[in-house]
């Protein structure tokens, strides 16, 4: 099963996609958030048709306590909006401390600050896609 993961920001949506057999997970692209949501949405729904995806999945930032904080709902209803444009499920997943694995993990690959900063987001939604992944039956 190809599934799109997307990490949500005010700013940027990290987007990764997963291989058709729904094994591995990598960083596709990083979408600028326009200023409208409806919009987002749209773009996000023409990516799920391009990809072939048959599932969104949103990284659900809880509070590290695991309890759902203004941004974890925040998440959650832009979820449930998405999932009114795009064809296919749309569900939550627990992405605490993904932009600090994905930080880590380009740090240690020895990148600049400023193309870090370009790439974090989207994987970051290839980390919390990938885990998603490999909590699935098989």
């Amino acid at each position: 099963m190809r599934v799109l993961g997307l990490d949500l920001g005010s700013k940027r949506i990290g987007v990764a996609v997963s291989d058709r057999s729904g094994t591995i997970a990598t960083p596709l692209l990083v979408l600028q958030r326009t200023g409208n949501v409806g919009e987002d949405h749209r773009r996000i729904a023409a990516l799920v048709a391009e990809e072939e995806a048959e599932r969104v999945v949103v990284g659900l930032p809880l509070s590290l306590d695991g309890s759902m904080g203004p941004a974890a709902k925040g998440a959650v209803a832009e979820a449930d909006a998405l999932a009114t444009v795009v064809p296919v499920p749309v569900e939550t997943y627990d992405e605490r401390l993904t932009t600090v694995t994905a930080e880590s993990a380009l740090r240690e690959a020895r990148m600049r600050a400023e193309a870090r900063r370009r790439v974090v987001d989207k994987v970051a939604a290839a980390v919390m896609l990938q885990a998603w992944l490999d909590g699935q039956p098989r």
